[in-house]
């Protein structure tokens, strides 16, 4: 490709509306340009990077049997209803045609795989089968955010697999994540295999695998001495216990004190002596009071695992009135909602609101002094007791690039997709359902190698291999090296760029440098004294003076070191 008659708008100035550091560089490498929120066009050198991230995934998918198909974004509500789903996801995209049909856009695909084993496998000879497609995606984000990781248009790799019973369903998922590990091993990328929540998807088992990153949605907690490893969302934990004082119940005053920090600031305690008191409103159960320990965050997935649906913070009004004292000052002592306890709140006597303002009290122990049923709530928090050796917890912020779930048989009962066995028995197809984000990928292999100058691709899914900058273009003997090492490198099947733009060294270089293409070759000053070029890794910054016939050779050896 040539620079100067292609698409690569790049920008000298930091975008402002850009927060997350892959975001930033893919809007001044001209990855990317935002259409709307949440909504992207890729660009040439950002498609080139799908390209490289779908190949890899489709050699990976297609080494453990996976059949690449492609299903539609379009789906009627029908089999939507069937599984249950259409009512539970605020984030689907729904329309009616002029029909009068209700339709939806397809933010995942059980619903129509299933649809499809019910009319094409017949019988257990027919199994077991992969199924996978890369197909765009549609979610109505309600906050997109971070560039192309939070999006409400997407390139997604799902796949899904059709057994006959759960041990076949193991072999598959088993399949499936060491495809997974070879694929992100494969595009350069550091990451983490966790234990993760089934969410909407459903089924009995989930794991994800997570990219570390500071622009990560998501945190995981890991023990390095057993190798436990879970997203917040399900992690546990054994937090240490504050040494509890003697005494009886009593009210004390806490004028002005209603955070947390401001009650145990005021009575010289520790945070871990008071309890957090948090009303919510689930819409078929109504209100609900969650207590959590005073040095905890709730996380609303496992409120939302406790109580079984899904529930909002209620508003600064609905306090007083349902439990008359205002936020900062309610207590669960004689609160009238049911009560949901975190489990590390067993044992022990706490500060509470008073359920009027300026007070609270101490000495209540929870389940004694009030009724409540106890679930873990809490967000594991870094230095924590694992539950599984007793060694400390470390917290980290991730990108999830890729999920794998065992969904059993929720989809293939709801729609009929059925098989006979040996025996003539008509049994329920057994699935699993498995995705990969290729612009994760992408941005997450940005996060983790960029540096000051721009991006550092891991040669695998870099848009070029080689870029080649002709100091001078207005040099006939430089111009011409460059386009004749340009087809060489092309004869050898090496994926080149050619900056053969009439710009100042400088900008060349500055650019070179933001593109991230793993090997820069440059031809200047020096080929024209004494034919040597300069090849230079992205990656480590060595640069290496080379006669001409070492070019490839020097390529080739700079790109295998990654």
């Amino acid at each position: 490709m040539h620079l100067s008659t292609s698409l690569v708008p790049t920008l000298r100035e930091e975008p402002a509306e850009a927060e997350a550091l892959s975001h930033r560089l893919m809007l001044r490498a001209g990855l990317v340009r935002q259409l709307a929120a949440g909504v992207f066009v890729w660009l040439p050198m950002g498609q080139r990077v799908l390209d490289k991230v779908a190949a890899i995934i489709r050699e990976e998918m297609n080494a453990i049997g996976g059949q690449e198909i492609t299903m539609p974004v379009i789906h009627p509500a029908e089999i939507w209803k069937q599984s249950g789903r259409w009512d539970g996801i605020p984030e689907m995209f729904k329309l009616v045609d002029r029909h009068g049909r209700e339709m939806c856009l397809g933010m995942t695909h059980e619903e129509v795989v299933a649809w499809l084993a019910a009319r094409e496998i017949k019988s257990y000879r027919d199994l077991p089968q992969i199924w996978y497609q890369i197909q765009t995606k549609e979610r109505d984000e309600a906050r997109p955010r971070s560039g192309v990781l939070r999006t409400r248009e997407f390139v997604m790799k799902d796949s899904y697999t059709l057994d006959p019973d759960d041990a076949a369903l193991d072999r598959s998922y088993g399949a499936h994540e060491r495809a997974y590990r070879r694929i992100f091993e494969r595009c350069g990328l550091v990451f983490h295999v966790v234990q993760s929540d089934t969410g909407m998807m459903g089924g009995h088992s989930a794991h994800e695998f997570m990219a570390p990153s500071a622009a990560g949605e998501d945190e995981i907690a890991m023990c390095a001495s057993c190798g436990y490893a879970a997203n917040v969302e399900l992690a546990r934990s054994l937090p240490p216990a504050p040494e509890f004082p003697q005494g009886a119940r009593e009210d004390v005053a806490t004028p002005n004190a209603r955070t947390i920090a401001q009650v145990a600031a005021l009575l010289g305690i520790d945070p871990r002596l008071t309890v957090k008191s948090l009303l919510y409103v689930a819409p078929r159960g109504g209100p609900i009071l969650v207590l959590v320990r005073g040095d905890h965050n709730l996380h609303e997935r496992k409120l939302l695992r406790a109580v079984g649906e899904e529930c909002r913070p209620a508003h600064p009004d609905e306090v007083p009135a349902l439990l008359g004292a205002p936020v900062g000052s309610v207590g669960p002592l004689g609160a009238r909602v049911p009560i949901v306890a975190d489990e590390t709140l067993r044992g022990g006597t706490y500060v509470v609101g008073a359920n009027r303002e300026g007070f609270h009290v101490r000495g209540v122990k929870p389940d004694v002094d009030f009724p409540c049923r106890f679930a873990d709530l809490h967000a594991v928090l870094p230095g924590e007791a694992c539950t599984v050796c007793g060694q400390a917890l470390t917290v980290e912020r991730v990108i999830e690039i890729g999920n794998i779930f065992k969904l059993g048989t929720k989809f293939s009962e709801a729609l009929g997709a059925r098989y006979l066995d040996e025996t003539g028995q008509e049994r329920p197809i057994v699935m699993g359902s498995y995705g990969i984000g290729p612009a994760r990928i992408a941005a997450a292999a940005i996060e983790q190698r960029a540096d000051a100058d721009g991006i550092v691709w891991p040669p695998s899914i870099a848009p070029f291999a080689v870029h080649i900058v002709v100091v001078n273009v207005r040099d006939e003997a430089q111009a011409k090296a460059g386009e004749a090492l340009y087809a060489e490198c092309r004869e050898h099947g090496l994926d080149v760029l050619i900056d053969d733009r009439n710009e100042r060294p400088g900008v060349k270089f500055k650019d070179a440098d933001l593109l991230g293409i793993p090997v820069r070759v440059t031809l200047g000053n020096a080929w024209v004294k004494s034919g040597l070029v300069e090849v230079r890794s992205r990656r480590t910054r060595e640069e290496r003076r080379v006669p001409r016939d070492e070019i490839i050779a020097t390529v080739r050896e700079l790109l295998e070191a990654g």
